[in-house]
């Protein structure tokens, strides 16, 4: 891994770990490297945390898509002050992340959905996301509606299930050492630029 001093801003520096972690998924235990945590405080100042998948990244942001009507997207909507945590237990890493989630734009969201297989297509349009389910076998009645109403065409995204980019403000990198000497570095935005700090285990 690269000395952290050649690193001026965090993104380049988590764009190479995340690298080497796709690089290391032939190790039978290796979670897949896009899993991330996301938390989100409720309005009734609760937080809330699930696991979800990164979709794309850059100097800009984190990407996820979800169910703008379920509690991660509606929680999102409301607070947009939210936290990511990758974990890489085999290389020793975790990665935490603080900002503000904005929602993607139109034409973003239309090519992500675009590409996702038609049972997840037709599942997005199905599923009341974070909803009471009054009984059995309704999930499959209604996916089985989704895709009568679809047959023979393709499926449009629905306007109720986007993205969001998470702009951060703050990242952490902490890597394992023995005797739990950790090394922990964090970058926080300082005007156009990030301000970049060792921090003690």
């Amino acid at each position: 891994m690269a000395d952290v001093t050649s690193f001026s801003e965090p993104f380049q520096r988590f764009a190479e770990l995340f690298a080497r972690a796709k690089g290391e998924l032939s190790r039978e235990c290796f979670p897949d490297p896009n899993t991330m945590s996301v938390a989100t405080v409720g309005t009734d100042g609760r937080p809330s945390n699930r696991i979800v998948l990164l979709k794309a990244f850059d100097e800009r942001g984190f990407v996820f898509y979800t169910n703008y009507e379920g509690r991660k997207g509606s929680e999102l909507l409301a607070n947009p002050y939210c936290a990511l945590c990758f974990h890489w237990p085999p290389m020793g890493i975790q990665i935490r992340i603080e900002g503000r989630a904005e929602p993607t734009s139109d034409a973003e969201a239309d090519a992500y959905f675009a590409s996702r297989a038609r049972a997840s297509q037709l599942g997005a349009w199905a599923s009341d996301q974070s909803r009471p389910m009054t009984q059995p076998g309704d999930l499959e009645r209604r996916v089985a509606e989704v895709a009568a109403r679809f047959e023979g065409s393709s499926v449009p995204r629905p306007p109720h299930w986007s993205g969001f980019r998470v702009v951060p403000d703050r990242i952490e990198f902490w890597r394992n050492r023995a005797s739990r000497l950790h090394d922990r570095t964090v970058y926080e935005r300082e005007g156009d630029g990030w301000r970049v700090t060792a921090l003690y285990p």
